[in-house]
């Protein structure tokens, strides 16, 4: 054992100082039962030996989860400045959080976040200079801070709102609507919703999606095959709610319902899979109108984003895989009516609306360019933002005069400004409050050649003067899949890491949305490899170029990026130190079998449709991958109210990791008690996730703490 040569504790500050690190006593790991399920694909036998793990609510499956978090809360309950750390990020998150207000009827609304409160409050004035009050607060929802309101849609005249619930993480939803003079309830809470918005209806109801819940047993895990679109009629029971789309008759995993904001046209979205859309049409102010379908086919993707009359304007990729804006007259609505209003540049676009105008928001190498527009398509505005990085926000309703947007980088916390609509010019409206100085801090984007040599954006940020030896610990965090794009945003968590001298590196993989649907389109199904090279890539050059080295580097990734994480780890263990897999797809072969995961297989591929794609699954797909090696010290993340990536992928690939590991790092699995795939968590377990992650990497690359 290595000896601890120097330890300082200050009792008032808390700070420690380690010039060398213990090596830690890690429990014996769970002997984890094996059985003999074994599936055939295309002849091939598949031994499943953790498949049992699956099952999430069974007394055994429990009793090793409870035996798993002994073993990982014991080993990182020896660090002995993981409670500083705690401590420290406590500090830094300890202050006032706003969103952007919005308004309904004469209220301003917004949300806010005293510091430490677990969930963020909604809070209205009167216009611009009322005296604010609360509105909602789910702190009072549940005594330990995991129910989480997800979301919140009010009547076209405010007098209403409808506010979605979600308990411990859960995707499952409770809807219960309120007058907003009194917040007195109207009608009986709505349940068991999922993947919905709320569309009102004038005052008298509103549109909703869900599935039929999961038999009992298995409500977690259970498979949700057909999404439904309902109207709900106030003060009705639910059971009386009439079927408007989907279901067996028409038979979509996914489906949207919203208005125009004239609230003449339902529009409707139907798709198969998490790429590409059917879109429909019903014009409500002609009574029994029928659904038009605008788009017949799952090709490509499109919204309604907004309409004068009967003229529509459409958001599209459609023979653009960057985006373009159209119009189109509502009584002939298909695509060959179609005329360009703005149209595609080599930057993918997405677009929002406000006060009579089109914000078309490009990306430019994943960062932000806005553009403002007027309804017939000419340009008006550049819109001039601070920097570098993210901007988000705009639309706002019709007769407004000005919209609110929030601007963040890695180095710039996240910033609320007000526009004027008229004149195209900024003014702040809320600065952030954290402890952090921007101006001792820099990001840069560079560019680097993957294994194919195809050229990777990424953003490397780091303090001011840091040395590039190669000791520089270093994070590589990614995601690479759904289209997805990965933009500059600022992170408290990540000051422990820039404060201690480290860097924080983040590349646009393929598989993502940063340069439109072709870069997608290059990191899916037989194609996912690259992904992963690029990634590998990623660390390779921040090694020969003396960022970091493989002593002092971590991976991480969550969802499609905790696969990425696992497939990276299992291709390349000698890359790097320490691997972060959270909520990560770790059994591809079986992925399709839970909650929505069947959606998923337009970026995936299944194994069940074709002998050539079960085999490429099969050699990447991280918990089959494993074999006896050496692996980098890993903490797998995962929470036991997830039902969009279901825990089973983690406690599958943790304990074959545990049984295959032949080096002497840490294989821990950190999971998280009354929480989901992440959103809706408490800030006490936000910040007890990110302390433990901190502590574990700091320890196993023998870094000092101050």
């Amino acid at each position: 054992m290595k000896k601890l040569t120097l330890f300082i504790l200050t009792v008032l500050g808390c700070s420690y100082t380690f010039a060398q690190q213990m090596n830690l006593k890690t429990l014996p790991y769970p002997k984890t039962k094996k059985v003999d399920t074994v599936t055939t694909y295309f002849g091939t036998a598949v031994p499943d030996p953790y498949r049992w793990l699956e099952d999430d609510r069974a007394d055994d499956t429990k009793a090793w989860v409870k035996e798993e978090n002994k073993v990982t809360q014991d080993y990182l309950g020896q660090i002995p400045y993981r409670e500083a750390m705690r401590k420290r990020l406590e500090i830094l998150w300890n202050y006032e959080k706003y969103s952007a207000p919005f308004k309904q009827g004469k209220y301003t609304y917004f949300y806010k976040n005293n510091g430490l409160q677990s969930q963020s409050v909604l809070w209205r004035q009167v216009g611009d200079n009322g005296t604010p009050e609360v509105f909602l607060d789910p702190n009072k929802f549940s005594a330990d801070g995991t129910t989480s309101m997800q979301g919140i849609d009010f009547t076209k005249d405010g007098s209403m709102a409808a506010y979605q619930l979600s308990e411990g993480g859960s995707d499952w939803r409770k809807v219960i609507v309120i007058k907003t003079d009194d917040k007195k309830i109207i009608g009986d809470t709505l349940v068991d919703l999922k993947f919905t918005g709320i569309a009102w209806k004038g005052n008298e109801g509103f549109y909703y999606s869900t599935y039929d819940k999961p038999k009992v047993g298995s409500q977690l895990a259970g498979i949700t095959q057909f999404h439904k679109l309902y109207y709900h009629v106030l003060g009705t029971p639910q059971s009386q709610d009439k079927m408007i789309f989907g279901g067996e008759q028409t038979q979509r995993r996914y489906i949207g319902a919203y208005l125009t904001e004239d609230e003449r046209f339902l529009v409707i979205t139907a798709a198969k899979e998490t790429t590409g859309n059917e879109l429909y049409l019903q014009d409500l102010s002609k009574p029994e109108s029928e659904i038009v379908n605008v788009v017949d086919n799952f090709d490509n993707q499109h919204s309604i984003i907004d309409n004068m009359g009967n003229k529509l304007y459409i958001i599209t990729n459609l023979n653009t895989p960057n985006f373009k804006v159209v119009t189109v007259d509502a009584p002939n609505p298909k695509p060959n009516n179609w005329k360009d209003l703005i149209p595609a540049t080599k930057n993918v676009l997405t677009v929002s609306t406000g006060g009579g105008k089109i914000f078309a928001e490009y990306l430019k190498d994943a960062t932000s360019l806005v553009l403002q527009y007027d309804m017939d398509g000419k340009l008006e505005h550049s819109i001039e933002l601070p920097s570098v990085g993210s901007a988000g926000g705009f639309g706002t309703k019709k007769e407004e005069k000005e919209t609110y947007y929030t601007f963040t980088n890695y180095v710039y916390p996240t910033t609320i400004f007000k526009y004027n609509i008229a004149t195209g010019k900024s003014t702040l409206y809320k600065k952030a409050g954290v402890q952090f100085d921007p101006t001792q801090f820099e990001s840069k984007q560079v560019f680097y050649k993957s294994k194919d040599g195809t050229k990777i954006p990424m953003i490397i940020t780091y303090k001011k003067g840091t040395v590039m030896n190669g000791k520089n610990p270093l994070v590589l965090y990614a995601y690479g899949g759904f289209g997805v794009s990965l933009t500059p945003a600022f992170s408290t968590s990540n000051i422990v890491l820039l404060e201690h001298g480290g860097i924080y590196a983040v590349p646009n993989l393929r598989g993502g949305g940063e340069y439109g649907e072709n870069w997608h389109k290059a990191g899916i199904k037989i194609k996912k490899q690259n992904v992963f090279d690029d990634f590998i890539a990623a660390a390779e050059y921040l090694i020969q170029n003396k960022y970091t080295s493989k002593d002092y580097l971590a991976i991480a990734g969550g969802s499609n990026g905790g696969l990425l994480v696992g497939a990276v780890m299992t291709q390349r263990p000698d890359l790097c130190k320490v691997a972060f897999p959270a909520v990560g797809v770790m059994d591809m072969l079986r992925y399709n079998k839970f909650t929505a995961g069947a959606g998923w297989s337009y970026d995936y591929g299944t194994a069940e449709d074709s002998k050539e794609m079960f085999e490429y699954l099969y050699k990447y797909s991280p918990y089959h991958a494993l074999k006896p090696a050496d692996y980098p010290a890993t903490m797998v993340t995962t929470a036991d109210h997830d039902d969009r990536v279901v825990p089973a992928h983690s406690f599958k690939f943790g304990s074959r990791l545990q049984e295959v590991q032949q080096g002497t790092a840490p294989i821990l699995i950190r999971i998280e008690t009354k929480a989901g795939h992440g959103a809706g968590q408490s800030t006490a377990q936000i910040i007890s996730g990110q302390a433990d992650k901190w502590a574990f990497m700091f320890q196993n690359m023998g870094l000092e703490w101050k």
